[in-house]
């Protein structure tokens, strides 16, 4: 009888035990894979991450010459018809995404728990420009023509590369990462992580001339 009640004891501690096994099988099963992570955020395709709306003013003004030479001296007189101004208010619409057409398994590292989403490099792009034509100042003399509508597309054209030129005093890559990581974070997540063992970055730090190559302008 004893040796009956042992063979029992034994045949339960050994039920117990691949039970568990099984359990921890299943666990592990249900784990997030890499395949499976990289796939969701595959699905994200473009993410916009950070829209700017900037407010320049151009200004340009100009004075009437008389150019030319005598006995070989050049020289350069303005003419008494006065000078004309121009402030040009430019409205534009700045956005920035990234990109995850190519992302793929060498963007995320992992180490045990912990997750390092490497982003794809961020874009710029330039929407939208546009004159507010309520707002524009001209200070024409008597003698002087009003500036002509090429005048003005051409300053238009020098508010927009004004804004182009401002892009990397704006720290923009770090608005992008936060905002990217915001969306992120919360998808890994529901994977089964927790949020504090994932961090998202980029691949560098963009330098100012860098963060230019990056801007694309929608024409």
């Amino acid at each position: 009888m004893e040796l009956f009640n042992r063979k029992i004891l034994i045949f339960a501690l050994l039920t117990a035990l691949f039970s568990a096994c099984g359990e921890g099988d299943d666990a592990k099963s249900e784990e997030p894979q890499l395949p499976d992570i990289v796939m969701q955020i595959q699905q994200q395709a473009r993410l916009y991450s950070t829209e700017y709306r900037l407010h320049k003013i151009i200004t340009q003004d100009d004075t009437k010459q008389l150019q030319g030479s005598i006995l070989s001296q050049k020289y350069k007189l303005d003419l008494p018809l006065g000078k004309r101004s121009i402030a040009v208010p430019i409205e534009a619409t700045v956005k920035a995404y990234v990109d995850f057409a190519d992302f793929d398994k060498e963007n995320v590292k992992r180490s045990g728990e912990k997750i390092e989403i490497i982003l794809p490099d961020p874009q710029f792009e330039i929407t939208s420009t546009r004159v507010n034509h309520d707002e524009v100042k001209q200070f024409i003399p008597l003698l002087r023509s009003n500036f002509s509508d090429a005048e003005l597309t051409a300053l238009a054209q020098a508010g927009r590369a004004a804004v182009a030129n401002d892009l990397p005093r704006l720290n923009l890559t770090e608005s992008a990462r936060q905002n990217a990581a915001r969306t992120l974070i919360p998808l890994i997540s529901a994977m089964g992580f927790d949020e504090s063992q994932i961090t998202v970055t980029f691949r560098k730090k963009f330098s100012p001339n860098e963060i230019s190559r990056l801007l694309l302008i929608d024409n």
